[in-house]
């Protein structure tokens, strides 16, 4: 099936239009990615601002053109933290229907955490079978143990990039107080889900989105974003540990035209940087695989799946009726 997903971020906003087979494997059409800073201020407001909203209304709009252009089977459209924290929600819901055309559901973390598992999944190399996914994004971040045999356990807390920045790095470039108050809530949020991952003796640390991508990127100084050089790319702690002591000592400005960090992502991806480091260190992992795929992809799987169970649901009832109206006749 033709299928298209829009991720709505609270930094970042997703397209991905795919063909999607009968196995969860996807065939890429056409993929847009834009910063659009849904979440700005929500952390002390409480409600989205109305210049994001515009910029993401106006984003959508031409999405809608594309997705339409593409003749897809279905669309499904997903708005994560930002959205779920706002008391504005559900305007901005209406609104997007209204002026956009898209039906937004607005999923939980765990939700949230389900879906992404759901395009990790869809593309994990050979030999990693038991893994903890995380999935850093602006607003929260989501943990996410799975193994055979096993239901997943996840776990989802509103701490993300563009939230820790917003909460705490008040200066440009952040004080090293900041800096010490950023790691400690980093240390008692990761502490306080720690229990309910169980043991992870034995996983594989994957982790996924933008913050984590973007490491990848630097870390390979990559001039341009190339997916099949971030995909499955081992990123050590070592080098997140040199990467985030470079982006914390330089102001936004100052890190504007590093090579491997998308313009937009300038004051977060520190933030970013500081999450990942003191959830691997606390953790015990020493590297990180970064997967490509996510929370976008996972979007059109849940889709697909959905799609696939209704259509067997449809014929088990065409087949019904048929047997009903056999067995009919003969009385």
């Amino acid at each position: 099936m033709l299928l298209a997903g829009v991720d709505i971020g609270t930094l970042t906003c997703r397209l991905l239009i795919a063909e999607v087979t009968a196995d969860g494997c996807l065939g890429e059409r056409r993929s847009e990615r834009r910063i659009l800073r849904l979440g700005e201020g929500i952390d002390r407001t409480g409600t989205l601002s109305a210049a994001a909203v515009a910029r993401v209304i106006v984003t959508l709009q031409e999405w809608r053109a594309v997705v339409d252009a593409a003749h897809v089977k279905g669309e499904t459209v997903a708005a994560t933290s930002a959205v779920r924290q706002a008391r504005n929600r559900d305007e901005f819901v209406v609104r997007v229907k209204e002026e956009a055309g898209f039906s937004v559901e607005v999923i939980s973390g765990e939700e949230e955490a389900r879906r992404t598992l759901l395009g990790i999944r869809a593309g994990l190399p050979p030999g990693v079978t038991r893994l903890l996914g995380l999935d850093i994004g602006g607003g929260s971040t989501e943990f996410i143990v799975d193994e055979p045999g096993r239901p997943p356990v996840v776990r989802s807390i509103e701490l993300g990039a563009v939230r820790l920045t917003e909460r705490i790095f008040h200066h440009d470039p952040p004080t090293p107080a900041e800096i010490a108050q950023a790691r400690e809530l980093v240390r008692v949020s990761a502490e306080a889900v720690r229990p309910v991952l169980g043991s992870l003796e034995g996983t594989t640390l994957l982790g996924t989105a933008g913050s984590i991508t973007t490491l990848a990127a630097m870390a390979q100084q990559l001039r341009s974003y190339q997916p099949a050089r971030i995909h499955n790319y081992r990123l050590g702690l070592d080098t997140i540990h040199r990467l985030e002591e470079d982006l914390l000592g330089r102001s936004n400005a100052q890190r504007q035209g590093m090579p491997g960090l998308e313009p937009g992502r300038e004051a977060v991806i520190a933030a970013g940087a500081l999450i990942l480091r003191g959830v691997m260190e606390l953790l015990g992992y020493g590297d990180c695989l970064v997967s490509d795929y996510g929370l976008r992809e996972g979007l059109l799987i849940d889709l697909a799946q959905r799609v696939g169970h209704a259509r067997q649901g449809e014929r088990g009832a065409r087949d019904g009726r048929a047997t009903d109206e056999k067995g009919g006749g003969g009385k």
